[in-house]
């Protein structure tokens, strides 16, 4: 037993270190961010469909494809068309932190939604948290970032939203909506842009990351099945500030203030509400 705890807590940190490098794979390279979603949705289509395939769960996943199915498709289509254009509009650590709210997003729909109604302790980390985004998001007024920032919320509220999905219907397939999302995607970016003119080495990359977030999905979903979903949430919390410091340290790029006070609040709210079981 404690061998397959340890195995999930590794799944779910190795998805957590994946989801974490996105920034500098899209910032890291001089193309476009339709060129990006372009190439970074043809590797990650294929991994996905293959991946299926070699498990024996595609014909499963094609015949439980319905309604919702196509919802969370929908809704990853949004999602990344903001996504990878965030990062190249505002700051990596921008992008993370706000993203990081997504727990208390996906807690205030599902109240909303599902008449989830979440503990006292979750509502206040809740108010905390937003308070914290709009903190983040105070340093890009008059800095010609708050549209990244706008952005970068869209996709939490779309991710959140797939969550919230799965809750409702749990027998929804997840690789393929990932892949045909990734499909849908293509069309659009061949008309905003022209991917065939990505050099060389910035296309081996990006196909690199395709292939990286597949994974990073496909990690995580077999780790949060092993783990407490409270453990796995406050695990892939990770990515958060692993990300900043890989834009330090690679990127040069230096978090503002408001960054720095509202990624502590949001951080600080997620640990709390996630710890609520060993206060308990």
């Amino acid at each position: 037993m404690k061998s397959t705890h340890a195995q999930g807590v590794a799944l779910v940190c190795i998805s957590a270190i994946a989801f974490s490098t996105a920034g500098l794979f899209t910032k890291g390279v001089s193309a476009d961010a339709w060129s990006v979603i372009f190439w970074r949705g043809v590797s990650a289509a294929v991994f996905t469909l293959v991946y299926a395939l070699l498990r024996g769960d595609f014909r499963r996943e094609w015949h439980g494809f319905g309604a919702a199915a196509w919802g969370s498709t929908l809704l990853s289509v949004s999602g990344t068309a903001a996504f990878i254009p965030a990062f190249k509009l505002t700051s990596i650590a921008n992008v993370a932190l706000i993203w990081a709210s997504a727990p208390f997003v996906t807690a205030l729909l599902a109240w909303v939604l599902l008449k989830e109604r979440p503990s006292q302790r979750v509502l206040l980390a809740s108010c905390v948290a937003i308070i914290g985004v709009f903190v983040v998001v105070s340093g890009s007024f008059g800095g010609g970032t708050l549209l990244g920032d706008a952005l970068a919320f869209w996709m939490t509220l779309m991710i959140a939203g797939i969550m919230v999905l799965y809750r409702r219907f749990p027998q929804t397939p997840v690789l393929l909506p990932n892949a045909l999302a990734s499909v849908i995607l293509l069309p659009v970016a061949l008309w905003f842009t022209a991917p065939l003119q990505v050099i060389s080495m910035e296309l081996l990359l990006l196909l690199v990351f395709g292939v990286v977030f597949a994974l990073a999905s496909v990690t995580f979903t077999m780790g949060a099945r092993i783990l407490p979903p409270t453990e796995a949430a406050l695990l892939s919390a990770l990515e958060t500030p692993l990300a900043p410091i890989w834009a330090f340290l690679l990127l040069s790029e230096i978090p503002t203030w408001a960054a720095a006070i509202g990624g502590a609040m949001i951080m600080g709210a997620l640990i709390w509400s996630q710890m609520r079981g060993r206060a308990a």
